[in-house]
């Protein structure tokens, strides 16, 4: 009996792709070991640095200062792995701070109202920006700048260019700060991080939403081909990450007990950042939610160590910048390497 040439090929072509998939899962492990590493360092270096880094009460800061990049970070991780981009989330988080405030204490609403209604609203911004990519088919880039600018427009017209206080819900600080171990301090906002970090690893590796957010960021013309209503899976993922953002809003306007209408701006970037240096590429296809995890972290202990150090702000601002920069360099280099 003679075998055929296609009877060849069809094994060897399965092994070859079966071969690429544990190598691309190879590299994205090394990416995350690097950037557990790097953070390791960090911490090590501002230890040796400071007395006062490595305390309780600071490491508690760190945790509660990544809280609200990290969760930004956790929604984006989607869109970015579609091979969108989203520059809105930082002043969406702020306007959803500020319709928290608008809902508990202009409307009398209850916490738990008040609490979900703001999580949709960030929901809605979400949605609008995934009708703009997908049915107006603007890049992500101008419609999530456009929303970027909208959205900072509108907290200050909404609140009056003034902080919004919660004197009629006060227990509304616990949910970010109330700590959840008698006599020690873990705040409860770093706690639903957590959670909502499980649930976002969940949503990515063993969901339809992430297998077809990874699809369409790999290859969105033959996913498109295979059958996908990949305007629809776009736009679905564009509301989940504006959800994470409107969690973040709730939390970051617990844990200042106001709603601050100015500011945001440059959250979007740390964000971003974070995702990057967790191995996720801007292109598309490739992340995990681990690695997003790893750098919200590393950049929360970078920002937290040179202002332990005494560093101004401005230099703050510079070393951020060069992070962001190493990056997205870095991230170029992986795609080259891995011929993509």
């Amino acid at each position: 009996m003679t075998t055929t040439p296609s009877q060849v090929s069809q094994p060897a072509t399965a092994d070859s792709g079966q071969a690429r998939t544990r190598l691309a899962g190879l590299r994205g492990s090394l990416q995350q070991l690097l950037a557990f590493a790097s953070l390791l360092l960090i911490v090590l270096f501002f230890s040796l640095a400071s007395e006062h880094f490595f305390t309780v009460n600071n490491l508690v800061s760190i945790l509660t200062a990544a809280t609200v990049t990290g969760m930004l970070a956790l929604g984006t991780t989607f869109v970015i792995i579609t091979g969108g981009i989203d520059l809105s989330i930082g002043t969406g988080m702020v306007l959803c701070g500020v319709m928290t405030g608008v809902f508990l204490t202009y409307w009398g609403w209850p916490i738990w109202a008040g609490v979900i209604g703001a999580v949709l609203f960030g929901g809605l911004i979400g949605l609008i920006n995934g009708v703009n990519v997908s049915i107006l088919g603007l890049p992500p880039f101008i419609a999530t700048l456009a929303m970027m600018l909208v959205s900072a427009g509108l907290s200050l017209v909404i609140a009056g260019t003034k902080p919004i206080y919660f004197p009629n819900h006060p227990d509304f600080a616990n949910i970010m700060n109330l700590s959840i171990i008698p006599g020690g301090r873990f705040p409860l906002g770093v706690a639903i991080f957590i959670v909502m970090i499980v649930v976002a690893a969940v949503l990515l590796s063993r969901t339809i939403v992430g297998r077809y957010a990874f699809s369409i960021g790999s290859n969105e013309a033959a996913t498109a081909l295979s059958g996908l209503n990949v305007r629809r899976w776009k736009i679905i993922i564009y509301t989940l990450s504006g959800l994470f953002v409107g969690l973040a809003g709730v939390l970051s306007a617990s844990r200042l007990s106001s709603a601050q209408p100015t500011g945001g701006m440059g959250l979007e970037l740390e964000a971003i950042a974070a995702v990057v240096i967790g191995g996720t590429s801007l292109q598309g296809g490739k992340g995990s939610i681990i690695g997003t995890v790893i750098g919200a972290l590393i950049m929360a202990v970078l920002t937290n160590g040179l202002r332990i150090i005494s560093v101004p702000q401005e230099w703050q601002s510079v070393a951020v910048g060069c992070v962001i920069l190493v990056a997205v360099y870095l991230d170029m280099l992986r795609r080259r390497r891995s011929g993509s």
